[in-house]
C-alpha cells in the first residue's frame, strides 16, 4: 500500500523495529498525528490465546477515566415506564416499534451505545445480525441489558467513556483510548484503564505469554510499538 508524503514523514519519526515505553509512546504518536481533523488515537494488542475456544474469549468493558473526546449518541430500547425513565435521563433515541423496523430492515445504526431492558429482548433479538456486526447488541455482560432503574446510570457512563471491545477472530483486540489533542497524562490515564481491563479478563486457560504485541496509532499516523511487559503492567493514578 503506497502512503502519501505527510505519513511518510511522519513514520520517519517512528523506529520501525523500535519498541518504546508507554510513555514514548504517547508523546510519538501525538507527533506523528498529521491530519487537519482530530485523530483518534487507538491501542491495538495482539493476545496469546486461542480464540477458537469459547473458554478464550474476551469482552469486557472499561470506564475510560478521561473519556474519548466525543459525542456519545445512547440509544435505549425501551417501553411505558422504562421508556419515561430513558428520556427523563436524556437518552438521544428512545427506540420504539418503528426504530426497531427501521434497524432491522434498513440496517439503521446511527448510534454509538444500545442500552435495553430484558422485557425488550422478545422484540430486538432479530436485530442480532445488524447490531451484533457492530458490537451494539445488548448483553448484560457488557452492562447493557439492564433493569430500567440503571438507565440514568447507564446513560451517564456511556457518555463519560465507557467502552466494550472484545477479541476478534485472529485474537485481537482494538480500543480508541482518546484523541490526539488529549494530554499526554490523559491518554496514559485512559492507556493503563484498558490494560487494567485487559488484565482481569485474562482467561484462566489462556497459557505463556498472554500480551504478544502492543502497538498505538493514530488515525491516520504509523503504528508505534509498545514494549508489551510495560504495557501490560501499566498503572498511573487517574482522576
Amino acid at each position: 500500500m503506497a502512503h502519501g508524503k505527510k505519513y511518510l514523514e511522519a513514520a520517519q519519526k517512528i523506529g520501525r523495529d523500535e519498541l518504546y515505553t508507554p510513555e514514548e509512546a504517547i508523546r510519538l504518536v501525538k507527533e506523528a498525528a498529521y491530519a487537519k481533523f482530530d485523530e483518534t488515537v487507538e491501542l491495538h494488542l495482539r493476545l496469546g490465546i486461542d480464540p477458537r475456544h469459547s473458554d478464550q474469549q474476551i469482552r469486557t468493558t472499561v470506564l475510560l477515566p478521561y473519556g474519548l473526546g466525543k459525542t456519545v449518541r445512547v440509544l435505549v430500547f425501551a417501553e411505558g415506564e422504562a421508556a419515561r425513565i430513558a428520556q427523563e435521563a436524556g437518552a438521544d433515541i428512545v427506540a420504539d416499534d418503528e426504530v426497531i423496523a427501521r434497524i432491522n430492515d434498513e440496517g439503521w445504526t446511527e448510534f454509538d451505545v444500545a442500552l435495553a431492558v430484558p422485557d425488550m429482548m422478545r422484540k430486538i433479538g432479530r436485530l442480532g445480525k445488524v447490531l451484533g456486526r457492530k458490537g451494539l447488541m445488548p448483553n448484560p455482560k457488557a452492562g447493557t441489558l439492564i433493569p430500567a432503574e440503571d438507565i440514568p446510570r447507564a446513560i451517564e457512563e456511556a457518555r463519560a467513556g465507557r467502552i466494550e471491545f472484545r477479541n476478534d477472530k485472529t485474537a485481537n483486540i482494538h480500543v480508541p483510548i482518546g484523541k490526539a489533542s488529549f494530554s499526554d497524562e490523559q491518554l496514559i490515564g485512559n492507556m493503563a484503564a484498558v490494560m487494567d481491563a485487559v488484565r482481569r479478563a485474562r482467561p484462566s486457560s489462556a497459557k505463556g505469554t498472554f500480551l504478544r504485541r502492543a502497538v498505538l496509532t493514530s488515525t491516520m499516523g504509523p503504528g508505534i510499538k509498545v514494549q508489551p511487559l510495560l504495557a501490560l503492567n501499566l498503572t498511573v493514578a487517574t482522576a
